[in-house]
């Protein structure tokens, strides 16, 4: 017997989650096999890659919004989740203070340096090794040219001899008053670094060159050489490459009964700008019996114009004139991501390095299913 096909209003109806005014219903997916008797639910990659779809809605270096249309919440909250915490970046790890006689402790100055984002050549970045880190087990890796990327800082603050004599601005009265991230300085290790990490954009250098890193008076000085490693947001947040990466449901707005004049108006303030417009009623919809438009030939209706611009913030639900005539929901299988780049990556090449991530952890799960059937 042919399995049952759902007709495809149905299986749009099943892939609402609905919003409510006190909770929130239909949370949990039921497209998987035994949960509608008859229907075959099993899961099919040549049906899967013809529903997957991804939708760019901007791409700039620093920020990215796209979709991702057809796919589990668990596939979804992975990619955020490696975004996050597994992509490997570079950053500082030691500091070694051969002098700071500044007003910043050397402990909050190292930290301050460690939460600098750095960018350098991705090239550099894929052919460098990761540093092992001492544990109770294993000692730490000798630092080298393959895991360890050398800075260094060094600046004193002297007066400056041609400042005005009435000048009260320290920053030209003086010489180096405001230390900044621009003054860091990357010193190549090797002649494979200097290739790997070519001058002038591929070297290791600040993402924002105007980073206040400390204050200084004259006769103060800092003197501080770095080491920076590769590391994952999972070990230190300063590794994570992204500042937000997050993913909401597309929300839904079916307006049941027609909603028109003053009250139109209102239901539109209800929302955020551009997603309710206000249309006239037209002459046909006016002379359809049952349509609810008979009479208002011309009066303003509420129509849904774009989903995309809502918040979902049920303020509609809260007055009595929309009671059952509109019904909010979420689209439970279109994820729409916001990415936002610390600079260290383009944005675009982090969710493609997400990607890479979870198929080697993939790629990792077969291998050792393999072992255990073996």
């Amino acid at each position: 017997m042919a399995p049952l096909q759902p007709s495809q209003a149905e299986l749009d109806r099943r892939k609402i989650v609905g919003i409510t005014p006190e909770r929130v219903t239909h949370v949990s997916s039921t497209d998987y096999p035994g949960h509608y008797p008859g229907e075959d639910h099993s899961w099919n990659l040549s049906r899967f890659a013809e529903n997957f779809q991804i939708q760019f809605h901007f791409n700039n270096p620093l920020e990215a919004s796209f979709s991702l249309i057809g796919i589990d919440a668990a596939i979804a909250n992975a990619f955020r989740r490696i975004l996050i915490a597994e992509v490997p970046t570079l950053a500082i790890e030691h500091v070694y203070i051969h002098n700071n006689t500044s007003i910043i402790q050397d402990e909050v100055l190292a930290h301050r340096l460690g939460l600098i984002p750095l960018k350098g050549s991705p090239v550099g970045l894929d052919w460098m090794e990761w540093f092992q880190q001492e544990t109770p087990t294993q000692p730490a890796s000798t630092p080298s040219d393959r895991n360890t990327i050398v800075l260094k800082l060094k600046a004193t603050c002297t007066r400056n001899p041609s400042a005005p004599k009435k000048e009260t601005d320290p920053k030209i009265l003086y010489n180096n008053a405001h230390v900044y991230a621009n003054q860091i300085e990357f010193h190549a290790a090797s002649p494979r670094q200097l290739d790997k990490f070519p001058a002038p954009d591929g070297i290791i250098q600040p993402v924002n060159p105007d980073i206040l890193i400390a204050k200084m008076r004259p006769g103060q000085e800092i003197d501080i050489d770095m080491h920076c490693i590769k590391g994952i947001g999972a070990d230190h947040a300063k590794f994570s490459p992204v500042a937000t990466a997050s993913y909401r449901l597309l929300p839904t707005i079916t307006i049941k009964q027609p909603i028109l004049g003053k009250d139109a108006r209102k239901f539109a303030r209800c929302f955020p700008k551009g997603v309710i417009a206000l249309e006239p009623v037209t002459p046909a919809e006016a002379a359809t019996p049952g349509s609810g438009y008979e009479g208002h030939q011309g009066d303003k209706k509420a129509v849904v114009k774009d989903t995309f611009r809502d918040t979902v913030s049920r303020e509609c639900l809260r007055h009595e004139e929309f009671q059952g005539k509109v019904e909010l929901g979420r689209v439970r299988d279109h994820f729409i991501f916001s990415v936002e780049s610390t600079g260290q990556m383009d944005s675009e090449r982090l969710f493609l390095e997400a990607v890479k991530t979870l198929k080697i952890k993939c790629e990792r799960l077969k291998r050792n299913m393999v072992c255990l059937r073996g």
